[in-house]
């Protein structure tokens, strides 16, 4: 089973996550940062991360998450499959950089390039309006869910 954790402030991480979780079908679960616990990440198979940048880092609610789980699952869940999607808007490799350092501490396996969603909100107003994912990123994010949800279920990650 894929686990599909998420954050979202103005909308793009769910929308992408929740494209994800719609690719990936009932090889998927959908759980919000928030309500994650360690046996949620003990469950699954393999994990895909989806968050915003903030300030050049992740989220504070998606970096919360790793807190409160990281130590509990140290030396449990290597080996297995990852991916992450960042809702960006103007970089988005702060918050990949810190992502992919959790995940090397938990020995975890990259299974696809970071997705990195710039969505060019540079103002305030921009930056705390709700955001519209474009169709053609929705339509990357289900394929990589259905790719992480298949290779799971096969065995090939």
């Amino acid at each position: 089973m894929l686990l599909i954790v998420w954050h979202s402030r103005t909308g793009a991480s769910r929308a992408l996550a929740e494209a994800a979780a719609a690719g990936a079908g009932d090889h998927a679960r959908l759980l919000a940062a928030a309500a994650v616990e360690p046996d949620d990440l003990l469950a699954a198979q393999g994990y895909l991360f989806v968050c915003p940048e903030n300030l050049a880092a992740m989220s504070g609610a998606m970096k919360e998450m790793f807190d409160r789980c990281y130590y509990p699952l140290l030396g449990r869940i290597e080996g297995r499959a990852y991916a992450s999607m960042i809702a960006a808007g103007s970089d988005g490799h702060g918050a990949q950089a810190q992502l992919d350092r959790i995940a090397t501490g938990w020995r975890l396996r990259r299974m696809a390039e970071p997705m990195i969603v710039n969505l060019h909100a540079q103002s305030a107003e921009e930056i705390m309006a709700p955001k519209d994912v474009p169709r053609k990123i929705l339509a990357q994010a289900r394929e990589l869910g259905a790719a992480m949800g298949r290779g799971l279920e096969q065995g090939i990650f």
